[in-house]
């Protein structure tokens, strides 16, 4: 109550930052067609990753587009890109400051188990008392649930970069930055990759949940079948929820798998 009373410009320019970036993703999806998007994403696929990923990317979207869950699933790609988004743009920066410092780590580190034991459905209340109902709390919840691997295999990631390079480098007179963004980040982006894999999964499972609170999508489709007893309805909803994951899944594997082969 004292932070709704002191800090609510800070609330309301939080949620109006998430509802923009929300809204800004689901235009984009929205004014393209869903032929084209599909096509795109196929494209982005075998770029990435071999054709297997490709046809399998192409049949499970076209079968998703025939089901009639498309806007469902655009909205919640809408919901995981921004919720992914946020947690790498606030993980990296902390996983960064991790490497650099134990004492950071040692601060950081007790808060990160306290964010992935506790059960994801805790997130939804402080989360709907500050924001209220709708997408920008299930936004919030996902990103507290999903923002740990990002920063934990970012701080991995520097820290086994050879100790060797590191010697070289500052024997060469490299300032702290240059070592930073020119040897370290480099060679830690396979194992960063992975965090952000693992981050993009848990948004995509925490959107699902944030449907008890609001969160449009497929989420929101499940929920209302399992309310109605609509096992059919269900089952196609968690379908397509299963696609999604895969692809987005696949695709940042991919990305990961080339990192590391360069």
């Amino acid at each position: 109550k004292w932070l709704k009373n002191n800090i609510s410009p800070l609330f309301t320019l939080i949620k109006d930052v998430i509802s923009g970036m929300v809204s800004s993703f689901e235009w984009v999806f929205e004014s393209i067609p869903a032929i084209v998007l599909i096509l795109l994403f196929t494209v982005l696929a075998y770029f990435f990753a071999r054709w297997k990923i490709a046809w399998f990317t192409m049949v499970g979207l076209l079968l998703i587009w025939n089901l009639g869950y498309w806007d469902y699933t655009m909205q919640t790609l809408a919901l995981v890109l921004t919720s992914a988004l946020i947690s790498i743009v606030l993980g990296v920066p902390l996983g960064i400051a991790c490497a650099g410092s134990n004492r950071v780590q040692s601060i950081v580190t007790p808060l990160l188990d306290f964010m992935q034991t506790m059960p994801a459905f805790v997130y939804l209340l402080p989360a709907v008392s500050f924001f209220s109902l709708g997408m920008v709390p299930g936004v919030i919840a996902s990103v507290i649930f999903a923002i740990p691997p990002t920063i934990r295999l970012t701080n991995l990631g520097i820290r086994q970069v050879p100790k060797d390079l590191t010697e070289a480098a500052d024997a060469f007179g490299s300032t702290s930055l240059q070592k930073l963004f020119k040897l370290e980040l480099p060679l830690a982006v396979p194992t960063i990759m992975a965090g952000i894999n693992q981050t993009i999964m848990l948004s995509l499972s925490m959107v699902v949940i944030a449907s008890m609170i609001g969160a449009q999508g497929l989420g929101e489709r499940v929920l209302s079948a399992v309310q109605r007893l609509e096992i059919g309805k269900g089952f196609e909803a968690g379908l397509a929820v299963v696609i999604l994951a895969v692809v987005l899944d696949r695709l940042t594997q991919s990305v990961v798998n080339r990192q590391k082969e360069r």
